[in-house]
């Protein structure tokens, strides 16, 4: 993770929890763990780790909304929530926010999708791995397609396509007519292949195990934050985990395959 790109992402996460009210602490908090930080834990602040932050200062790194975030408990018991710098104006604790929170958050999500039903695209022992969150009718998720065509047809990354279905009436269909074939994958290309021309035939219906399937999927796509489709999750040179919205463009996408 960038510096810059871990700035912006603290500030929105940090913006996001001064919307919430934080009871100024005036009792001691069990177990030494201060009574602010116990409460943005309840707010929704997860994995909360302590790290040494000197100047009768204690440095606490979470998760909120997806995003690394620290807290800095001062001798008072309130909390400042946010970036702290050096005279450079850098980052004094991304290293530490990273090992604490932000590579366990990153194999977690990693994890996470790779038990979704997940179609592959591309050569079982391509060196990078992208997943996609796409809708059989997205006409970005095909734009995506085709841009990829060189790093995959290369054997450099497999595309791990993640099926919703949220754009028309029959993209569920569609997403069953692949999701049930029984080559996956021939069923996802020829969908592509074949976009301009409607796609693959919609199933009859989509039964109920494939129903679970698209909910699920629908519903981490939402969790990760990825509000539309191509939803496109990778992982940096760092081996964090890196999120895009929509289609990216040829800078952003040389990012996401790596060389070609």
């Amino acid at each position: 993770m960038s510096y810059n790109t871990h700035v912006v992402s603290m500030f929105a996460a940090a913006a996001a929890l001064a919307a919430l009210p934080v009871a100024t602490p005036s009792v001691a908090a069990s177990n030494d763990r201060p009574a602010v930080i116990q409460a943005l834990e309840k707010q929704g602040v997860t994995n909360v780790q302590e790290f040494p932050a000197g100047n009768g200062l204690r440095g606490f790194a979470g998760v909120a909304e997806q995003q690394p975030v620290t807290a800095y408990v001062m001798p008072d018991g309130n909390a400042i929530v946010g970036v702290r710098v050096g005279p450079d104006g850098k980052s004094l604790d991304e290293q530490r926010l990273q090992n604490l929170v932000a590579k366990p958050m990153s194999a977690a999500i990693w994890n996470k999708l790779s038990t979704t039903t997940w179609v592959q695209d591309g050569k079982d022992n391509a060196p990078r791995i992208v997943y996609v969150f796409s809708d059989p009718n997205c006409p970005y998720c095909n734009r995506f397609f085709d841009a990829a065509r060189p790093w995959v047809d290369s054997g450099k990354v497999q595309l791990r396509h993640i099926l919703v279905g949220v754009i028309k009436a029959d993209s569920s269909t569609k997403a069953a007519a692949i999701l049930g074939a029984g080559d996956k994958t021939a069923a996802l290309l020829q969908n592509e292949h074949n976009f301009t021309k409607g796609g693959i035939k919609p199933a009859a219906s989509v039964p109920a195990n494939i129903k679970r399937t698209l909910d699920t999927h629908a519903a981490l796509m939402a969790e990760l934050g990825l509000r539309g489709t191509p939803g496109i999750v990778y992982q940096d040179d760092q081996g964090l985990v890196q999120k895009i919205g929509g289609l990216p463009q040829s800078a952003t996408l040389a990012k996401v395959m790596g060389q070609r």
